[in-house]
């Protein structure tokens, strides 16, 4: 008898089988509807021949601009399961950015609910797009539930190749051009098995999503779920109180949240520790937590609660129920496949104790900034012997035990509320305003958000709350300044360089 021995299982062909082995088991859950596995791999079919039906190609991309719901799930997991590349937008990110992605990624077909619809219409002369899916009536738009009804759930899942695109997730952006993240199936195969295995998912697993899918600590989580057979259960939106209330009724075992998220819950006085006691998997990533917060979570999750440090580019080190007692400093060691350096400003490796940047290497690794070779060039490192390895741009050292700790970050990137906000997109419109000379967007500690952007400005400036307002109607909702404080000069190094740095220092004690 001869074997095959085929690829790692691709996406596409783990929701097909999840349909056939698992048809009676609950998949997905969003408020009041649960849909088996069955009934939901006939819809991520019918989605795919519906795509199919209106002239698109597997590779074509599909930009989903929708909150939390279960038509999201099925448009995002449809798309894979045909073979499309799904562009998940954040939905906070602000119109001219909304633009910028879409027609950047090369979407032929956007799917939208709510209140997007209107935006994505708005922008609609912009945008190369053929297909217009909404999920409410809109004019010169196709209605979701009657161009899927209309589709075939015999639908066979897209033979797709190990390096055929997957999705592009979009940084979010103001203005110039948002990197997207391009990951291929092969990528998200491996980001499927080794989160699964790193965050210990298994087929009872009852997964809580309860931050935007368009995020790729919702997807860690997803896909972890769609691997392991579990079931998903999402939030519409995050509050305190439900979120609490459904980890109880719904025996939640695993979920993925945000400092700020943890805090929130921890201040609530609904929170519960014993109603909290059905989670084996809380994983917190996006931003570091405090030492002092860490062990409060600890405490009051116990076993469960484990630490992510990564990025979308992929790049992954987790901190174990186990060693939270005597490493709790760290954020663990590099997940299984995964290798990860410390580089001096030399790019020589340092050794245990010493502080460089942070490079890694492994399966989890993107394909590439999309159509952007400069910032490709940018993020890689190659080695002696040829091998590329992914910048983080990220300070950090290893103690001689292999865990790694964050030090500082090299690059100015601020992280509030788990999403990442570039100071750069901030500063672009700030500059423009004609009582602005010289600015720069620097991080303050934020009590909801754990960090909030505020603006450093030189100029004449005779009203900072007009200043703000005008300036924040053109950002996203991640992206509004807090406050503005006027100074004489910023400080730079002989090369004009901002030193952002003094900056942070001189407003550290500055709490919004």
């Amino acid at each position: 008898m001869s074997w095959f021995h085929p690829e790692p299982l691709l996406l596409p062909d783990m929701l097909a089988l999840n349909a056939q082995q698992r048809a009676s088991q609950p998949a997905v859950t969003v408020g009041d509807t649960t849909l088996d596995w069955g009934s939901f791999g006939r819809e991520c079919a019918r989605f795919a021949s519906a795509v199919h039906n209106a002239g698109l190609t597997p590779g074509d991309r599909v930009g989903v601009v929708m909150n939390n719901a279960l038509d999201t799930l099925i448009a995002v997991f449809g798309s894979i399961y045909g073979g499309y590349v799904v562009v998940p937008i954040n939905v906070s990110v602000a119109d001219d950015a909304l633009a910028t992605m879409l027609s950047d990624s090369g979407a032929r077909a956007v799917i939208c609910n709510g209140e997007h619809t209107a935006r994505v219409h708005a922008l609609r002369a912009r945008l190369a797009i053929t297909l217009w899916v909404a999920t409410e009536p809109h004019e010169g738009w196709e209605l979701f539930s009657q161009w899927l009804s209309a589709a075939n759930m015999d639908h066979a899942p897209a033979r797709v190749s190990p390096s055929d695109y997957c999705n592009i997730i979009y940084s979010s952006g103001t203005t110039g051009l948002p990197k997207g993240i391009v990951h291929d199936h092969r990528c998200r195969s491996a980001w499927a098995y080794d989160m699964a295995v790193a965050l210990r998912y298994h087929p009872g697993a009852r997964t809580l999503c309860s931050l935007g899918l368009y995020s790729n600590i919702s997807w860690v989580a997803m896909l972890s779920t769609v691997l392991a057979g579990g079931s998903l259960i999402v939030m519409p939106a995050f509050d305190v109180a439900a979120c609490l209330a459904l980890i109880a009724e719904q025996r939640i075992t695993h979920t993925t949240m945000v400092p700020v998220q943890l805090q929130r819950i921890l201040a609530h006085p609904a929170f519960d520790a014993a109603a909290v006691a059905s989670l084996q998997s809380l994983m917190c990533c996006g931003s570091p937590l405090a030492p002092a917060t860490k062990q409060q979570v600890v405490d009051a999750f116990g076993g469960a609660f484990l630490e992510l440090y990564g990025l979308t580019e992929g790049l992954v080190s987790v901190l174990q129920p186990e060693d939270m007692a005597t490493k709790i400093r760290s954020v663990g060691r590099p997940s299984p496949g995964q290798h990860i350096v410390i580089l001096d400003n030399d790019d020589n490796a340092c050794p245990p104790g010493v502080s460089g940047e942070i490079v890694g290497r492994g399966p989890l690794q993107m394909a590439g900034y999309h159509q952007r070779d400069d910032a490709n060039q940018d993020a890689t490192w190659v080695d002696a012997e040829g091998v590329r390895w992914l910048r983080t741009g990220d300070i950090g050292m290893f103690d001689e035990a292999g865990y790694l700790y964050l030090v500082d970050r090299k690059k100015d990137m601020i992280i509030s509320g788990g999403q990442n906000i570039y100071p750069a997109d901030i500063e672009a419109v700030l500059i423009e305003q004609p009582e602005i000379d010289e600015v720069a967007v620097i991080g303050v500690a934020s009590e909801r958000w754990g960090e909030t952007p505020i603006a450093v400005v030189v100029g004449d400036v005779a009203d900072e709350q007009a200043l703000m307002s005008t300036v924040n109607s053109r950002l996203g909702k991640q992206q509004r300044i807090a406050a503005v404080r006027c100074v004489d000069a910023l400080p730079r190094n002989p090369n004009g360089k901002v030193l952002k740095r003094e900056l942070r220092t001189r407003f550290s004690d500055v709490t919004l």
